[in-house]
C-alpha cells in the first residue's frame, strides 16, 4: 500500500503521495485563489509553470507546444470592455514536460487530478480526466505521449488525486455506459443496461446501483485505473487519494456540492 501525506506550506495543507519521487502536490481549498504561479514554491523553486485552458476533451499538449502558444492578451477600446488584458492559454486537459524543471498543473472541483511520473526518464504529466474526458480515454492519450517520449510502461507511477466518490457520483446511466464501454470489449454488451449489469458485478465494480431508475452512480477514478491496467500497468504503479471533493467541505470544493465555479490545484515538476 501506498502512503498518502499531508504536508505543510505557508501554514495550510496539500496533499502528497510516497509512490512518486518527483515534487507534487494535491493542493486544497485552503490555498484559493493562488495560481499555480505562487504555488510552484511550495514544490520546487524557478520552475517554469505550465497550463492549459481546461475544456473537458482529451487534449494533451507537451511544455514545449503549451508555452509557444501560451501568450498575453492585449485588448484596446470597445473589444477591453468584453477581452480584458490576460493570458490565453492553448485549450487542452493535459499537459507533459519535455524539459528540466517544469511544473505541470491542472485544476479540478470533482474530475480527477492525475499526475504521472517516469522514474526514469524524470519527465512527468499532469492530467484532468472529467467523465469527459474519462470517456475519451484521456489518460491512456497521455501515457501514449510519454511513450513517444522515451517512457516505458514499468517506469510509469500514476497519482489519482482527490475527485469525487463513486459512492456519491449520481449521473444518467447513458453516462455511466458512455464511460464503462472504455473498459470492456463493446461488442459483449450491445445495450446499455447489459453492460451496466456486467459492471456493477465485477469486483470492485466502477458503477453501483442508484435510487433513481434512469441513473447509477460511477466511480471514474475507477475507471481510469481500469484503463491503466488495461494498458499495462500493474496495480502498484498507481493509487488513488482517499479524499472525496463531495463529501469533504471544510477541505475541497466541490462544484456538485455548491454549483459555484470554484477550484483547487494539482501539479508536479519534471526532474
Amino acid at each position: 500500500m501506498h502512503t498518502w501525506n499531508w504536508r505543510t506550506w505557508q501554514g495550510k495543507d496539500y496533499l502528497t503521495c510516497d509512490l512518486i519521487e518527483h515534487s507534487h502536490g494535491f493542493f486544497t481549498a485552503q490555498f484559493a485563489p493562488a495560481p499555480p504561479e505562487t504555488l510552484t514554491a511550495a514544490l520546487v523553486s524557478g520552475a517554469e509553470v505550465l497550463r492549459v485552458k481546461q475544456v473537458h476533451g482529451a487534449a494533451v499538449l507537451s511544455a514545449t507546444e503549451i508555452s509557444q502558444a501560451t501568450r498575453q492578451r492585449v485588448s484596446v477600446g470597445a473589444e477591453a470592455a468584453a477581452m480584458p488584458p490576460g493570458v490565453e492559454r492553448p485549450q487542452a486537459d493535459g499537459g507533459i514536460s519535455d524539459g528540466f524543471n517544469q511544473s505541470l498543473w491542472v485544476c479540478s472541483a470533482d474530475c480527477t487530478p492525475a499526475l504521472i511520473a517516469d522514474s526514469q526518464t524524470g519527465q512527468v504529466a499532469a492530467v484532468h480526466a472529467g467523465w469527459r474526458g474519462t470517456a475519451q480515454k484521456i489518460l491512456p492519450v497521455a501515457i501514449a505521449k510519454l511513450q513517444a517520449q522515451g517512457s516505458e510502461l514499468h517506469n510509469l507511477k500514476v497519482l489519482l488525486g482527490p475527485a469525487v466518490a463513486g459512492e456519491v457520483y449520481q449521473v444518467g446511466k447513458d453516462v455511466a455506459a458512455q464511460v464503462g464501454r472504455t473498459v470492456v470489449a463493446a461488442d459483449d454488451y450491445p445495450s446499455d443496461a447489459l453492460l451496466i449489469a456486467h459492471l456493477q458485478s465485477i469486483e470492485r465494480p466502477p458503477v453501483l446501483s442508484d435510487d433513481s431508475p434512469d441513473h447509477a452512480r460511477l466511480d471514474v477514478r475507477r475507471i481510469n485505473q481500469m484503463q491503466l491496467e488495461q494498458l499495462g500497468l500493474s496495480p502498484e504503479q498507481i493509487a488513488i487519494a482517499p479524499h472525496c471533493t463531495f463529501q469533504e467541505p471544510e477541505t475541497f470544493f466541490s462544484y456538485r456540492r455548491t454549483r459555484r465555479k470554484q477550484v483547487q490545484w494539482s501539479g508536479i515538476v519534471s526532474r
